[in-house]
């Protein structure tokens, strides 16, 4: 949502629209919240004020993102409770720092930190030979990880298992718009989605597989390896709760050796 559009919207027009993007009737939400149905129906057309505390507790039950939750206490006439800094406040020096030695931790394996619409915030070196190996015109930032991975002149022609992978990160994506209702990252899944390649709908994941890695052709080597995803379990801070780690971890052994050999490769030039 755009947040000055948002701020000039009632605050009953934002819980209306959030209750119905999680598909919710007014007994459902009012139940979950325990509150009457009347008070949510007075409160959604105009009728009534909610409190803070009320669109604190609405907004949790309906797991809504920390962002939306100031604009819709803005929208209200209160104050945002929650403090949106940049990655060089100092007040996230130490969570930039953590994360750092997360990633160089999960050397020589891949690993990067995204925020909410997919932006490089900072990788590890196992990440940055990859790109410079086989996309070096996305090693300037700033970097769109989806991007790299899914455009003709990314990552896309050296994988292997494009089809698959590609509607493996665009049905990743479109949860993510489900659960934030977030309209830039609706405008970058048209973008993604307009990229050659099949439609993502046609390809099913295979039956009994318990993951599905990335084949990623690296010469006459192929890369196999599997995404995870860690984030930040009690954020207080915008800036932080959407902050991802996606690690690439090696699904077989070829794998795990060719990474070693890469990074021994890179440390013996550099010695």
């Amino acid at each position: 949502m755009n947040a000055v559009a948002v701020q000039q919207r009632p605050v009953g027009d934002l819980l209306r629209e959030w209750r119905r993007h999680r598909r919710l009737s007014q007994l459902d939400l009012a139940s979950g919240a325990e509150i009457s149905t009347r008070h949510l129906s007075f409160m959604e057309s105009g009728r009534a004020q909610p409190s803070r505390d009320m669109i604190l507790r609405l907004c949790e039950y309906l797991d809504i993102p920390l962002r939306e939750r100031n604009q819709l206490l803005v929208a209200a006439g209160f104050a945002a409770v929650y403090r949106e800094r940049t990655m060089a406040d100092p007040a996230l020096s130490t969570v930039l720092g953590s994360i750092r030695l997360l990633l160089k931790g999960l050397e020589p394996y891949p690993a990067l930190a995204v925020d909410r619409h997919w932006n490089l915030v900072e990788s590890n070196q196992a990440t940055q030979r990859l790109l410079a190996g086989l996309a070096p015109r996305w090693l300037t930032p700033p970097i769109n990880v989806l991007r790299v991975s899914l455009h003709p002149e990314g990552l896309a022609p050296h994988i292997r298992n494009l089809p698959v992978w590609r509607a493996h990160l665009l049905d990743r994506l479109r949860r993510q718009i489900d659960a934030t209702h977030d309209q830039e990252l609706v405008s970058l899944y048209q973008e993604l989605r307009s990229y050659p390649g099949d439609d993502p709908s046609t390809h099913d994941f295979v039956a009994g597989e318990v993951a599905i890695p990335m084949e990623l052709a690296l010469g006459d080597r192929v890369l196999s390896m599997l995404s995870t995803t860690t984030v930040f379990g009690t954020p207080m801070d915008v800036t932080l709760a959407e902050l991802a780690l996606e690690a690439f971890v090696p699904a077989d052994e070829a794998t795990v050796r060719a990474l070693r050999d890469m990074a021994a490769s890179t440390d013996g030039a550099h010695g």
